[in-house]
């Protein structure tokens, strides 16, 4: 496993709480230069979008460039439309692909599967479209972090070519709630033992918390492609994601697992700012680079 501590000032921390809290009371704006398509009715049912930014060499189809799926988080009951599509654009721009951002089905309404069926739909309507596994890369936030790494799981079990590989940003891959920085970091980030326990009664609606794919950590995690993890060192959910990777890893799997120093659960926000802080941009660059590898190693 391949641990890295990414360095921060006191002055990052707080620039990026700053930023966080502006964009609660001020949604981004997404750039002009945004190609935006719905995605039905070509994706298996499901809806969703289409957003590229103009990266890709003109002519190039989505085949050729590859595709990224981005699975937005929100607890698995909430959606930002605006964020939403900006993260998108963001990461289109970052890998050079065209991103599907999934629009799932979201609880207490459609509790767990419902919006694990999605992804694999979504996921599974590209396969029917000739887009190679090998040029699928899943991205996902939080909730879509849990979700894509759920995927993975149930596309693995039922004999699915796995896809490229997958960028996971504060997953909460156990919904035990056993992890111990729940509580060491309690009081350091946004998200506390009490969100986490209604987030998992909302989404579960009665699934038992120490099964997978539900709680990724409990499955059978050899055979996975190649992940990216990233996570606050002050999220509660830090132990989620170095709890999976060393398990993974264990598993005889290729994981990187990104520890961003002082940061806490959804700063990864901040790289919806129209000027990204450095932490953003390092942010971006890491993932973009580490997709960059994984291509070249095919």
């Amino acid at each position: 496993m391949n641990v890295t501590h990414i360095p921060t000032t006191p002055d990052d921390s707080a620039a990026a709480l700053a930023e966080l809290r502006t964009l609660q009371s001020r949604p981004p704006v997404l750039p002009a230069d945004a190609d935006r398509t719905p995605a039905l009715p070509h994706t298996g049912g499901i809806p969703g979008e289409w957003v590229t930014a103009p990266r890709r060499p003109a002519g190039q189809t989505a085949i050729e460039a590859g595709v990224t799926i981005y699975v937005h988080g929100g607890g698995f009951e909430y959606k930002n439309p605006h964020l939403e599509q900006v993260m998108a654009y963001r990461l289109s721009r970052a890998t050079g692909r065209p991103v599907l951002a999934v629009d799932y089905r979201l609880a207490p309404a459609h509790p767990y599967p419902a919006a694990l069926d999605d992804m694999v739909a979504a996921y599974r309507s590209l396969l029917d479209q000739d887009v190679p596994a090998s040029r699928i890369i899943l991205a996902g936030e939080s909730a879509g972090g849990t979700l894509l790494l759920s995927a993975l799981l149930v596309l693995k079990q039922a004999g699915d070519p796995l896809p490229a590989a997958a960028v996971a940003i504060s997953p909460q891959t156990d919904l035990t709630l056993s992890s111990p920085s729940i509580d060491a970091n309690d009081g350091q980030d946004f998200v506390n033992r009490a969100v986490l326990d209604h987030v998992r009664t909302r989404y579960l609606a009665g699934a038992q918390p120490d099964r997978a794919p539900q709680s990724p950590l409990h499955g059978e995690l050899d055979g996975l492609p190649p992940l990216l993890l990233a996570v606050g060192s002050k999220e509660v959910m830090l132990d989620d994601a170095r709890r999976f990777a060393e398990a993974v890893s264990a598993a005889g799997g290729n994981v990187c697992l990104d520890i961003y120093d002082g940061m806490p659960h959804a700063f990864h926000a901040t790289v919806l700012s129209a000027t990204p802080l450095p932490i953003a941009t390092i942010l971006l660059h890491r993932i973009a680079e580490w997709i960059g590898r994984q291509d070249r190693s095919r």
